[in-house]
């Protein structure tokens, strides 16, 4: 198969066994969706198949290649890792933050268009205004765009994320997602934890499910994602409906035995709360196309 393609993978720390013999595969030109509830080990997975956190056992493999095997820089030009929290001690502008995704494909004999690559990267995920920012000074969600495209500066084939959507606003989470559909659609292997069901349900063409570091499920999205799946996975129940805007699964959820017409309980105050002013976000674009590095 072309894509991705993890065979066995075992991870352990501390005594503690934290993903148990897991394979899984993501098609090349498609966004896989990983979910699971909390410490299934989806972080944990995505680290092994990146090769940051090193299995105990098994194989990843990408179009062939064993990405465990071969060279840091040379696996840092095929594959990018976008983590869940941005760091915030690095004391220096966002361009310099992003152009630090260049590093893999620059060499003393090579001219690097850098410059170019670095700034459309940045519009990408619409962060062009905040190139003279320091980056310490911005925004969770600002820090999350800030690093996505400091890896598709590292123009990657397979792109690895860690809750992309972890501190963005709902438009944001949406432009986010488009940008990786689009990304997936110019041929790219996009894969995503995420937590949020509805998101993974639009966007994702496949989903692997975890819980307690195994793979219980995986396949089509629209196939995987069933109402007895996820009340086995989560503990909840689901309703799967269909958004007539978009024609993917919207998913309904609600806690185990809940009747219609109940009311939720809530320990919060009763009064109305204001509306606040509407606020804007940077906008997504769709990425140039990126010369191969």
């Amino acid at each position: 198969m072309s894509g991705l393609e993890g065979s066995r993978i075992t991870v352990s720390a501390g005594g503690a066994l934290l993903i148990d013999g897991v394979s899984v595969e993501a098609p090349d030109g498609t966004l896989t969706a990983l979910i699971g509830p909390n410490g299934a080990g989806k972080s944990t997975l995505l680290r092994a198949l990146a090769a940051v956190q090193r299995p105990r056992e098994g194989s990843v493999r990408f179009d062939g290649d064993d990405l465990l095997g071969m060279p840091r820089r040379q696996r840092a030009r095929l594959a990018a890792l976008v983590e869940q929290d941005a760091a915030t001690d690095l004391a220096m502008p966002v361009t310099s933050v992003v152009e630090l995704g260049r590093l893999p494909h620059q060499s003393l004999w090579a001219v690097d268009p850098a410059d170019t690559i670095v700034t459309g990267a940045l519009d990408a995920v619409g962060m062009s205004d905040f190139a003279a920012r320091d980056f310490g000074t911005l925004s969770g969600g600002e820090r999350q765009r800030v690093m996505l495209a400091r890896a598709l500066a590292q123009q990657p084939r397979l792109l690895l994320l860690d809750e992309p959507t972890n501190h963005l606003d709902i438009g944001a989470q949406l432009a986010v997602l488009g940008l990786l559909r689009t990304l997936a659609g110019d041929g790219m292997t996009v894969v995503a934890a995420l937590h949020d069901l509805g998101l993974a349900a639009t966007y994702a063409d496949n989903v692997i499910v975890l819980r307690a570091g195994r793979v219980v499920a995986a396949g089509p999205t629209v196939d995987t994602l069933t109402p007895e799946l996820i009340r086995e996975v989560y503990g909840v129940e689901a309703v799967v409906l269909h958004n007539p805007v978009t024609g993917r699964p919207v998913i309904a959820l609600s806690p185990l035995g809940w009747r219609r017409g109940a009311q939720m309980t809530s320990t919060s105050s009763t009064a109305p709360s204001r509306a606040r002013p509407a606020t804007t976000s940077a906008s997504i674009r769709r990425p140039p196309k990126l010369s191969p590095g």
